[in-house]
């Protein structure tokens, strides 16, 4: 015989308030600001000078004789290089029904808020992304399985592969070219895994290693031994995946990956930007609209009567722009990606 009152009866499942389940990226992983340094700018579109780097560098100085004058010169100025902040804007809207039937620990409009954000941050460390591509900069290899020719090199996935060598001639190159040496390497996250399980690394960190305390390969490890001031590892991920016809989880398609390709880049980034003062990049924010950060965003909340809801809005204007394609060096396919299984 059944045993009355059951324990459905006496209990009705309620939502947690003290556990939930969202999978919300830490702003920690996204890099994009990291690397190209932010300017924020009054102007959605503008133009900036760039000065002759090859008549900086000349030699021109003679020995001045008595009663003659000195050796002067001047140097050329490139007015055409413009940038364009096109604005990138996300709503969620939080109707009057929903939030007033939500149950504890949900915040709708706090949800909202960070379900916008994400998706900003995802959107601006894509076209960062996009940025990095080989054909964008004026130094590049690309990374083989076997046998690497001429602008290639073997993947830094193989134990027999150099990649201490490869990034010190890499900053070499760019610092005789141009007189500024990388002092950033950005690595997509399977390239960093690589690197810090690499023989030849181990071996040169092996030695600090003391009894209770394992020598351990990790960012600034990395930054010390390919003597950069940093080394920013891109860890965000996106889906690629189309929203379903409903809200369920089930009806979303998930495609998840890494937003950075199995690539390595070596750029220069200037610490202090401004006038003369030369950076791989720059992140141009549009801070003159309408109340916008210094990175030329803005989350907003207002009322959309005739939906009786409240929309939560993020809209961000920037251009991420390769300035000095010249100052950056790509590994492109650094690392083979495993196939799914």
């Amino acid at each position: 015989m059944a045993e009355h009152p059951s324990a459905g009866d006496v209990h009705v499942n309620m939502p947690l308030t003290n556990i939930s389940v969202a999978y919300i990226q830490d702003a920690s992983v996204f890099i994009a600001d990291q690397a190209f340094p932010n300017i924020p700018v009054m102007k959605q579109s503008d133009r900036y000078y760039v000065y002759s780097r090859a008549d900086f560098n000349r030699d021109e100085m003679k020995e001045r004789a008595p009663g003659t004058e000195s050796a002067g010169g001047g140097y050329d100025l490139d007015n055409t290089p413009t940038y364009f902040a096109p604005v990138n804007a996300y709503h969620k809207d939080v109707s009057d029904q929903v939030r007033s039937n939500a149950d504890s620990p949900l915040n709708m409009d706090r949800d909202a808020t960070i379900f916008v954000t994400q998706k900003a941050l995802i959107r601006r460390e894509r076209t960062f992304a996009a940025r990095l591509d080989a054909a964008n900069w004026a130094h590049s290899k690309t990374g083989v399985g076997v046998n690497p020719q001429t602008n290639e090199f073997l993947q830094w996935n193989d134990a027999n592969s150099t990649p201490i060598e490869n990034i010190r001639d890499a900053k070499t190159l760019v610092l005789e070219s141009t007189g500024f040496e990388p002092n950033r390497l950005v690595l997509a996250k399977r390239v960093y895994d690589a690197l810090v399980d690499h023989p030849d690394i181990v071996d040169r960190v092996k030695y600090g290693q003391t009894p209770g305390a394992p020598a351990t390969v990790n960012a600034n490890a990395l930054a010390q031994l390919f003597e950069v001031e940093r080394v920013l590892v891109s860890r965000a991920v996106y889906n690629a995946g189309g929203k379903g016809s409903s809200y369920s989880s089930s009806a979303s398609k998930e495609d998840s990956s890494f937003i950075m390709g199995p690539d390595a880049v070596l750029i220069y980034t200037t610490p202090t930007p401004g006038l003369l003062v030369p950076s791989a990049g720059y992140t141009f924010s549009w801070n003159g609209f309408m109340g916008a950060s210094a990175f030329g965003s803005r989350i907003k909340r207002f009322r959309m009567e005739h939906l009786e809801s409240d929309r939560i809005e993020v809209q961000m204007a920037y251009d991420q722009k390769v300035v000095a394609s010249d100052l950056g060096y790509v590994f492109a396919d650094a690392v083979a990606v495993p196939t799914a299984s």
